[in-house]
């Protein structure tokens, strides 16, 4: 009954005949633990569990015909949609600064399959007002099946291939650079490894022995 209550909660959100007004996909107080959570293990493992919530949500409302539920059925797959995307984001963005994922990516494995099973589940109950929302339920499904197909596979294949798309991008950006522009980011990037004197800056000293790696680097 609790979900149920939060779930047509956020229908005050939405404007006349069922059209979102500009939201967020969070709430305040979800938006906030996703700041504190600063492991990205932790974040990923947030954000299946605001994922989970939505699905119950939706699962709560189809079990009452009410007045206005297929609206805040597909505004919350909506939101479900974009939790998942986050999901991805989160996971890319740690393998490009190369930390680990392992015990994040395991759990959102197990919990995307089981994600995944209610959605369809959904999709073959074929609910009076499906058409509705058929749509979004549709988007939700893909983009599960999708995040899934991306957490199941080799962190290390798709680490190179995340830096891969970063390589390029970067490329794409500089091609687009006028010669002017391209002269002053070599020049700033030169000045940024020298000193006031021209000489090459020092690195900084550190303890790490040859070939060992910053504890926030190694493996779990």
């Amino acid at each position: 009954m609790r979900r149920l209550a939060i779930l047509f909660a956020l229908g005050t959100a939405l404007g006349i005949g069922g059209q979102a007004q500009t939201r967020d996909f969070l709430t305040a107080d979800e938006a906030d633990q996703v700041r504190e959570a600063q492991d990205p293990n932790d974040r990923v493992k947030l954000y299946l569990f605001f994922a989970r919530q939505r699905l119950d949500m939706v699962e709560q409302a189809l079990k009452r015909e009410k007045a206005g539920r297929s609206v805040l059925i597909h505004d919350t797959l909506d939101d479900y949609a974009k939790i998942i995307e986050a999901i991805d984001t989160v996971a890319d963005d740690a393998l490009k600064r190369k930390v680990a994922l392992d015990k994040g990516m395991v759990e959102v494995v197990d919990g995307e399959k089981a994600l995944l099973d209610k959605l369809q589940k959904i999709q073959a109950m074929q609910p009076k007002d499906l058409a509705r929302f058929e749509f979004s339920l549709s988007q939700a499904i893909e983009t599960t099946k999708d995040s899934l197909e991306l957490s199941q596979e080799d962190l290390g294949k798709r680490q190179g291939e995340v830096e891969a798309k970063v390589k390029q991008e970067k490329e794409e950006r500089e091609a687009m650079m006028a010669p002017t522009e391209k002269a002053e980011r070599k020049q700033q990037a030169a000045k940024a490894e020298t000193d006031a004197d021209g000489k090459p800056r020092r690195k900084p000293p550190t303890l790490l022995r040859k070939g060992e790696l910053p504890p926030d680097q190694k493996k779990p």
